[in-house]
C-alpha cells in the first residue's frame, strides 16, 4: 500500500471523528429545551433524537455536501499535499469542538469546518484555491464557495431569533385562555417537534462531513467525480448519531437555563423554529449552525414576551465565540499543519 492510500485512511477516519465530534457537541442543542421544560427525560430524548439524526443523512439528500464540497479547489494540487491539507484542515476543527465543549461554549462546528479547511488550505498552496465566491457574486450574481456558506451562516441566526419571536408571539395568542394542563399536551408534542429537529440537523450537519470525506476520496484519485457514495453517507449518519447520543452535557445548561428560563411553551417553539429553518436550509444546500439557531430561536422567544427576562450578558458570550471560531479554527489548522509537515521532514 503506497504513502497517498493511508494518508487518505487517516483523513477519512478524522473526517469521521469531526462528524462524532460535531454531534457530541451539538447534542445538547437538540435535547437541552427538551429536558428543560422536562418534556422527556436524558434517555428518552437521546433515544428518540438518535434515530431520528440517523434518518436524516439518509432521507436529506446531498445539497449540503456538494456545496461543502466545492468551497476549495485542491485539483491542481499533487494528491499527497490535497489530503495533508485535508486533515490538518479537519483536525484544527476537532481541536476547536472539543476546547469550545469542555469550556461548555455552543459555538459552531460549521464555522470550525469553514475556518479550519480554509486556514490550512491557505498556509499550505494559498489562498486563490479557496473559493472565496466574491468575483462570482460581483459579476454573475451566483452564490457560490465560501460566499455561501457564509451568508448561510450569518442569516440563519436572525432569522432564528425573528421566526422564533413571531413564532412565539403566535402561540401566546393561540393558548392566551388555556388552563395550565395545556402545558401537558405541549410537552407530549415535543416528541413532534424534538424529532424533527433531530432530523433536520443530521440532514443539514452530518452533510458536511459527507462532502468533506467525499471531496478527500476525489482528490486521493478514488472516485472519478464528486458524488457521494452510499458508504459515505451511512458512516457519516452513524458517526454523528453516536456522537449525539455520547451526548455534550455540558452545553444543556448554558441552552437550557442561561439564556432565559424555558417553559413548555418556549421548548416547542424554539424547536419548532430550529426544525422548519435547518431543514429549509438543507433542501437549498445551505449549511447554517444548529447552534446558531436554536440559541437565536430562545433569545428571540424571550425578547418576545420580557425581553428584561434574557440573559444578554451570556448571549453576548456567545456571540463573541462564534464571532471568534472560524479565525481560531483556521489558526489552530495553520498551526497543525506547521507541526505536521516539521514531523514528516517536510517531504510530503
Amino acid at each position: 500500500m503506497d504513502t497517498l492510500f493511508w494518508m487518505a485512511v487517516a483523513t477519512v477516519v478524522v473526517v469521521l471523528i469531526f462528524d462524532y465530534t460535531n454531534g457530541f457537541h451539538d447534542a445538547a442543542n437538540i435535547v437541552a429545551t427538551v429536558i428543560a421544560s422536562r418534556a422527556m427525560t436524558p434517555i428518552q430524548a437521546v433515544c428518540i433524537v438518535g434515530f431520528f439524526e440517523f434518518m436524516g443523512p439518509l432521507l436529506g439528500g446531498t445539497a449540503v455536501a456538494n456545496t461543502i464540497g466545492k468551497f476549495v479547489d485542491l485539483g491542481d494540487v499533487q494528491p499527497q499535499l490535497a489530503v495533508l491539507i485535508m486533515f490538518c484542515g479537519l483536525l484544527g476543527a476537532i481541536v476547536w469542538n472539543l476546547a469550545t465543549w469542555w469550556l461548555g461554549i455552543p459555538s459552531s462546528s460549521s464555522h470550525a469546518l469553514v475556518g479550519g479547511l480554509a486556514g490550512a488550505v491557505v498556509a499550505a498552496v494559498g489562498s486563490d484555491h479557496v473559493i472565496w465566491g466574491f468575483q462570482e457574486l460581483m459579476t454573475q450574481g451566483k452564490l457560490t464557495g465560501v460566499m455561501k456558506v457564509l451568508l448561510a451562516l450569518f442569516v440563519s441566526p436572525l432569522l432564528g431569533f425573528w421566526v422564533g419571536f413571531g413564532i412565539h408571539r403566535l402561540g401566546r395568542r393561540l393558548l392566551a385562555g388555556a388552563k395550565p394542563t395545556a402545558n401537558a399536551t405541549l410537552r407530549k408534542m415535543q416528541f413532534v417537534t424534538a424529532a424533527g429537529l433531530a432530523f433536520s440537523h443530521g440532514a443539514n450537519d452530518a452533510q458536511k462531513s459527507m462532502g468533506m470525506l467525499t471531496l478527500v476520496l476525489l482528490l486521493g484519485g478514488f472516485i472519478p467525480t464528486f458524488e457521494v457514495p452510499f458508504w459515505v453517507v451511512l458512516s457519516c449518519a452513524a458517526a454523528i448519531t453516536l456522537g449525539i447520543m455520547s451526548g455534550g452535557w455540558r452545553i444543556v445548561r448554558t441552552l437550557g437555563f442561561a439564556i432565559y428560563r424555558v417553559r413548555p411553551l418556549h421548548a416547542f417553539d424554539s424547536q419548532l423554529t430550529s426544525a422548519l429553518l435547518i431543514f429549509s436550509a438543507s433542501m437549498i444546500g445551505a449549511p447554517v449552525s444548529t447552534t446558531h439557531v436554536v440559541a437565536t430561536s430562545i433569545m428571540g422567544i424571550g425578547y418576545s414576551e420580557r425581553p428584561r427576562a434574557v440573559r444578554w450578558k451570556k448571549a453576548k458570550d456567545i456571540a463573541k465565540t462564534w464571532v471568534i471560531t472560524i479565525p481560531a479554527s483556521a489558526l489552530t489548522s495553520i498551526v497543525i499543519y506547521a507541526i505536521t509537515r516539521i514531523m514528516l521532514g517536510q517531504t510530503t
